[in-house]
């Protein structure tokens, strides 16, 4: 089972604040952990909302919101994207997790859908097609980190 696990933002971390040499080196060995343990696919840190854009989708109209955004604890600081077993093991992951920030903090963990999540209207047509495009993202990937 792939998961997200998203490091909600904080004042601090809207605010542009930076985390210490001591966090950069926890989070780290966390991380090398995550990868050695085959757990972690991706992930990043996101600058604050001041630096992002929302785009709005009314109808055929689209606007464009220029950050910030109001309700920090909705905001996403980063982000990981992991393959595991079970949402158990995502948490028992998280719970050795190093507070990602300064003050208080929150990490939510959320399932991505699997095929079968979308039963017939996933026909075998569109499946062959999300296949051949998840290919070229990975050739893609290979290509920009060559």
């Amino acid at each position: 089972m792939r998961v997200m696990v998203m490091v909600k933002a904080t004042p601090e971390s809207e605010a542009g604040q930076m985390p210490s040499k001591e966090l950069i080196e926890a989070m780290g060995r966390f991380n090398e952990e995550l990868v050695k343990a085959r757990i972690m696919l991706g992930g990043d840190g996101l600058k604050p909302s001041s630096k992002g854009v929302r785009v709005r989708f009314s109808g055929k109209d689209r606007t464009v919101v220029d950050g910030p955004f109001a309700e920090t604890k909705e905001l996403i600081a980063g982000y990981w994207i992991w393959q595991v077993q079970s949402m158990e093991e995502a948490i028992e992951w998280v719970r050795r997790c190093p507070n990602p920030m300064m003050s208080d903090s929150d990490i939510e963990i959320r399932p991505f859908f699997e095929a079968a999540d979308f039963g017939e209207a996933f026909t075998p047509e569109l499946q062959e097609n999300e296949a051949r495009l998840r290919q070229q993202i990975e050739q893609n990937e290979g290509k920009a980190g060559a």
